[in-house]
């Protein structure tokens, strides 16, 4: 790790939550990134007026006495808060920007604090209640569903498996569920982690198992239940985005997975790479179409993740009404041909490091929490390209 200089000025801090708290409120974020192109573009945050310039143009400036005329080039108004990757580049540079009489402050932790960053919405607060967990670092989306005393998480992150175990105690329940609704591509899954420290059933869909899985689990099919306290919850299989693509409806609350978003739909290659994606691209139009068919335009849809595009409920959750998709997706207008043309034409990158976090997930790699950390730092990328909406 390289070694930064501390500030000569002491330096304003703001938390990673406290800025997530800022950026929901919909208060104007005035961010300096710092770090190097290539990592600003591969991954940044999201919903604030960002400029980006480089930690070595800082040090210039500061040999050159122009801090102030480079802070002149960031855009915005108001305070500046300065992004790095772990918040000691960007501490320096803040403390440059104090000293040349500019309102600063760092944000702590950098971005590996805001991939720290976890909150909770409520869908539904009635028996089932249903919890959704929102990472904005990643728009990674996982959920728990309470009933009688017990819960079920679904698509739980490794890196937050205390939160899980803290939350449900605070609603007097136990954990007695965890399940992944696939072999995930984008982050390291919690799901044995949990199960093991709460003694709960670890499960499966089926077909997610027949990728490879080394370790011991239960499995689903299509059309079988799984119940929660006084909760049925049902299994739907949705291939697509992989073979073993599953959600689970309870009550009027379709948990899709990465199957459908709020503001587009799953990408096909990352089960298969591209020479297979055609195929999952036509499964997918089926899971869209004829295998969501049957249920009313008043379901409520709730993903595995949200992208930049997606906008929040006015309940804060990412949700949105089935019929409200049906009108505003493409995909509910096309023919089958026509969708996996246009699936297939603008893939956008893969996660990254999405071999390993399968293999992780798959049980074939042994990782520590801080690799585990480490190997899913980014966005994730498993939504199609934003042209899959109208």
């Amino acid at each position: 790790m390289t070694d930064y200089p501390e500030p000569d000025v002491e330096v304003d801090a703001v938390a990673p939550t406290t800025l997530a708290d800022r950026l929901d409120a919909g208060e104007s974020v005035r961010l300096l990134d710092v770090r190097n192109r290539d990592e600003f573009e591969a991954w940044q945050i999201d919903g604030a007026e960002t400029t980006l310039v480089p930690y070595m143009k800082w040090l210039q400036a500061d040999v050159q006495d122009s801090v102030a005329d480079l802070a002149a080039d960031v855009d915005g108004d108001g305070p500046i808060t300065v992004v790095c990757g772990r918040g000691e580049a960007s501490a320096y540079v803040a403390g440059l920007l104090t000293e040349a009489g500019i309102d600063a402050q760092n944000l702590a932790d950098g971005m590996e604090g805001w991939a720290r960053v976890y909150r909770a919405r409520e869908i539904t607060d009635s028996d089932p209640t249903v919890v959704q967990y929102q990472r904005p670092a990643s728009g990674c989306l996982g959920y728990m569903i309470v009933s009688a005393g017990e819960a079920m998480v679904v698509d739980p992150l490794r890196a937050f498996t205390d939160r899980y175990v803290t939350d449900a105690t605070e609603r007097d329940a136990e954990i007695t569920t965890v399940v992944d609704t696939h072999v995930h591509a984008d982050h390291v899954s919690g799901l044995r982690e949990l199960a093991a420290e709460t003694g709960a059933t670890a499960v499966l869909p089926r077909m997610a198992v027949e990728r490879g899985v080394t370790y011991d689990v239960e499995t689903i099919i299509d059309g079988e239940e799984l119940t929660v306290g006084d909760a049925t919850v049902e299994v739907r299989h949705l291939p697509g985005h992989t073979t073993g693509m599953t959600a689970f409806r309870v009550g009027d609350v379709l948990l899709s997975g990465d199957s459908l978003f709020v503001e587009s739909v799953a990408r096909p290659d990352l089960e298969r790479g591209e020479n297979g994606a055609e195929v999952l691209a036509a499964h997918l139009y089926e899971s869209l179409t004829d295998r969501l068919a049957a249920l009313p335009d008043e379901t409520v849809v709730a993903p595995g993740h949200y992208g930049e595009a997606a906008t929040p409920a006015d309940d804060g959750t990412y949700t949105a009404t089935l019929g409200d998709l049906r009108d505003d997706l493409a995909v509910y207008s096309m023919g089958r041909a026509e969708f996996q043309a246009l699936i297939l034409r603008d893939v956008p990158p893969r996660p990254a490091n999405f071999e390993r976090i399968i293999a992780a997930n798959l049980g074939r790699e042994d990782l520590d929490d801080e690799d585990a950390f480490e190997l899913e730092l980014g966005p994730n990328n498993c939504a199609a390209s934003p042209s899959i909406a109208d």
